[in-house]
């Protein structure tokens, strides 16, 4: 089968508008990750075992299962029991859950980096938790994290394709149903890998500044 320029043309608008539900996927997917990540680093480092243990076992129960598993047990089971959502939402909830848990680890990481004498001054000037995570912990902590997290925002670009399982029409599910309904697989799937290369190469030059202003986790 010839590559046809005219059906390229033809089909470009339709994976473009895939190409921005991926996008807004990945970066509403990365918030929910960013934020999700925090609490549950913050969360395990509470001294109460009862509060430590059972994040630190959600998270590694996440961790260890499959983000397949979890976005079709967010939009096709969790129905059953009374909550019903969206594609885009299920998808947006499954990656940032997902990969929350990992950005976790970031974060303990580069709070633990932070020198101990900072706590112990934060506590002779009688700042509260909130002050103390705010003004003098957090502040520290997130610029050498900043890379190690954008790693795992490109990471989660490219598994975006998982979310055609639950309807969600991002590049992939596009393509499927353009190349299923045209019986044309040639054009609409290289396009696709095209669409990746070039955002992830466009991400991998941003994460390589990011590293450069920042510098690593060490």
């Amino acid at each position: 089968m010839e590559w046809d320029w005219a059906f390229v043309i033809q089909i470009l608008p339709t994976l473009l508008q895939g190409v921005k539900i991926t996008i807004l996927a990945t970066l509403l997917g990365s918030i929910v990750a960013a934020v999700v990540g925090l609490v549950i680093a913050i969360v395990r480092r509470s001294k109460n075992r009862l509060v430590s243990m059972p994040m630190g076992f959600v998270a590694e129960f996440i961790r260890g299962t499959p983000l397949l598993v979890q976005l079709y047990f967010i939009f096709y089971v969790l129905p059953d029991l009374g909550l019903t959502l969206s594609p885009l939402v299920a998808g947006v909830i499954g990656l940032g859950l997902h990969y929350g848990t990992y950005t976790a680890e970031v974060y303990r990481a580069g709070i633990e980096n932070v020198a101990r004498g900072q706590w112990e001054a934060a506590k002779a000037c009688n700042l509260t938790p909130f002050q103390t995570w705010t003004r003098i912990i957090l502040p520290q902590a997130l610029p050498p994290m900043i890379p190690a997290l954008a790693n795992y925002f490109i990471a989660m670009f490219k598994e975006t394709p998982l979310l055609s399982a639950i309807t969600v029409l991002e590049l992939m599910n596009q393509a499927r149903s353009i190349a299923n309904y045209n019986y044309r697989y040639i054009e609409p799937i290289t396009l696709v890998g095209a669409f990746f290369l070039v955002i992830s190469l466009i991400s991998v030059i941003g994460l390589r500044w990011l590293e450069r202003r920042y510098g690593r986790i060490g």
